[in-house]
């Protein structure tokens, strides 16, 4: 384990700038039994600073192997109404939501993988009425991670399982600011940076942006009165968090509709404890037509299988090649961290919040502007040192956004 006072940095830049917790504001976590102690700080932390209460819904790798071995599809897709009440009792009191991701990347690769399609469908179904409170930012929210020693091993190959886990430690604390002075000042700065991109972004209107690089052509089109976010968010109640930590994106929604060519990934996707990798899709009119995979095909068609939605994009993400985690030179097989590392879309559902008034329409209303909306949104990677992205207006002409993996717009 690294040292205490690490994990306290750690414990306290994810509370006071990830979910920015609140004077008498509950906490629900969602962590691995593998990071019990860490958990416990961050419960410790959290009452120091005001919170009413802390809720940790415990989750183990182990036991979740068990279950997908052993239980049948029925069992496995009956999703108890006491897991959902508890949710929903936590977000309708207004609590943040940490989550604490740390799961062996090649957990399920021998499972069934319809079985896992199915439950993960299922889980998804059951909760979707719940999404709209992160989706929408109605509750300050965030993403963190602590290695295991099946993650670190996968990313540091040939190192003992003690010597792995602490690189990675080191990796992340590097990555989310933790081994600075002052993290949470630090996060203040790097999330100025991120709001001067997207407000630069804001004004220049794209109706599409058109990728290029090594077995990629997609032009994307953007919705009238999309928005450009990155960094930090704000809830209904007016509470500044930050929805991943790490981040390094400016993103924004497609329209759902207007998608076209072929792009092909750049890094592994970890989806539903299986890897997909070198694989491409190709779109026409917004929708998946044809896609192939070198690993994990199978995985990715049960991806795309979730429903309508799965076939479109819900997000945009410009990241340069320079980022912190690229230039790390490290495959994280975690899409946390390796979306942060490269440009990235989403399949699935898009984020209201990046259109104009978009969290208060209703479901006809957000599709007539080519929102899309899914039980999933799975970010995969695009961007590369050869990537060219040309933004398109209006009136046809355009700009270079992106050359050689990197800003070609200047932020001055």
């Amino acid at each position: 384990m690294p040292a205490k006072e690490m994990l306290e940095k750690y414990a306290d830049v994810a509370l006071r700038t990830g979910v920015n917790i609140q004077k008498d504001q509950p906490l629900f976590i969602m962590a691995p039994i593998s990071g019990a102690d860490f958990v416990r700080m961050i419960a410790k932390r959290a009452y120091e600073l005001g919170a009413s209460d802390v809720h940790i819904n415990w989750t183990d790798d182990t036991l979740t192997l068990l279950k997908y071995i052993h239980q049948s599809e029925e069992e496995l897709t009956d999703i108890p109404d006491w897991i959902i009440e508890q949710r929903a009792y936590y977000m309708k009191k207004g609590a943040a939501l940490l989550q604490i991701r740390s799961t062996d990347p090649d957990l399920l690769k021998e499972v069934d993988g319809n079985k896992v399609a199915q439950a993960t469908r299922a889980t998804a179904q059951a909760l979707q009425h719940l999404r709209k409170y992160t989706m929408n930012d109605i509750i300050p929210w965030t993403i963190i991670t602590i290695p295991t020693d099946a993650w670190a091993q996968k990313i540091f190959p040939g190192k003992s399982a003690e010597e792995a886990t602490q690189l990675l430690w080191d990796s992340i604390f590097k990555i989310v600011r933790v081994d600075q002075d002052d993290p949470v000042q630090a996060w203040k700065e790097h999330n100025a940076t991120l709001h001067h991109a997207r407000d630069v972004l804001n004004e220049k209107r794209y109706k599409k942006l058109h990728f290029q690089s090594e077995g990629t052509d997609l032009t994307i089109g953007l919705p009238e009165g999309h928005i450009w976010k990155g960094g930090s968010s704000t809830t209904e109640g007016g509470t500044e968090f930050n929805p991943n930590m790490p981040t390094e994106e400016v993103f924004t929604m497609p329209h759902k509709y207007e998608v076209e060519g072929t792009v092909t990934s750049k890094k592994p996707l970890i989806y539903d404890g299986n890897t997909i990798d070198n694989f491409t899709l190709t779109f026409k009119d917004g929708k998946v037509v044809d896609y192939k995979a070198e690993t994990g095909e199978e995985t990715l068609k049960h991806l795309l299988e979730t429903d309508e939605g799965a076939l479109h994009l819900g997000e945009v993400a410009l990241v340069p090649h320079e980022s912190p985690i690229s230039q790390s030179g490290l495959i994280f097989y975690n899409t946390l961290y390796d979306e942060n590392a490269s440009c990235h879309i989403a399949l699935g559902k898009a984020y209201p919040t990046t259109l104009e008034g978009g969290s208060s329409m209703n479901e006809e209303e957000l599709d007539k502007h080519g929102v899309n909306d899914s039980l999933t949104h799975t970010d995969f990677m695009i961007g590369s040192a050869d990537l060219a992205i040309d933004g398109i207006f209006a009136d046809g002409s355009s700009e270079p956004v992106f050359r050689n993996g990197s800003w070609a717009i200047k932020f001055d």
